[in-house]
């Protein structure tokens, strides 16, 4: 099995990470990550200190990170990286590749409190046409607020408006 393992590794890296983030992963911390190289590895030592401190209470959660950045810090040193979650490409929770640009899609789990239902409702709705506001984005699927606000605050909301509502001064009619 490890030589399975260390064959991807070598001749197929980023399907081998795609599949690492995927399936080994018990959490994430999406800003590190899209941080790049450096960010990943102060947050990397930051949580080193923490958990060689024997004074510190420590939570499975952050071992889980901890050892998640380090396989980010290696797929960094060879030379690839993380795309931003997208709202139309962006799989409920797989990582995808991107072989053009050397990057791995998040799947929309990597957010914080945002579990499996409510990520497959993004990408089944969304098969049913673009979404035209946050309030449809929110009305079409299982997200909440807090999940709609911490896309938004990635960026994978960018161009998307608030609601619904047409305004008559976008068609010069208010004037």
């Amino acid at each position: 099995d490890s030589v399975r393992v260390g064959y991807f590794k070598v001749y197929y890296p980023l399907e081998f990470y795609a599949v690492w983030f995927s399936a080994r992963c018990d959490a994430y911390d999406i800003y590190t990550m899209l941080g790049g190289f450096e960010k990943t590895k102060e947050r990397y030592e930051q949580l080193s200190r923490l958990l060689n401190d024997r004074t510190q209470k420590v939570v499975k959660k952050d071992q889980d990170i901890h050892d998640m950045l380090e396989v980010c810090i290696e797929m960094f040193e060879r030379g690839f990286k993380f795309g931003n979650i997208d709202l139309y490409k962006s799989d409920a929770t797989k990582f995808l590749c991107d072989h053009e640009n050397g990057l791995l899609i998040p799947p929309f789990i990597v957010i914080d409190g945002l579990g499996e239902a409510a990520a497959s409702s993004v990408v089944e709705a969304r098969a049913n046409g673009e979404f035209k506001s946050k309030e449809d984005l929110l009305k079409r699927t299982k997200l909440n607020g807090t999940n709609v606000e911490d896309l938004d605050r990635l960026g994978v909301l960018k161009g998307l408006g608030d609601t619904d509502q047409i305004s008559l001064f976008e068609f010069g009619l208010g004037d």
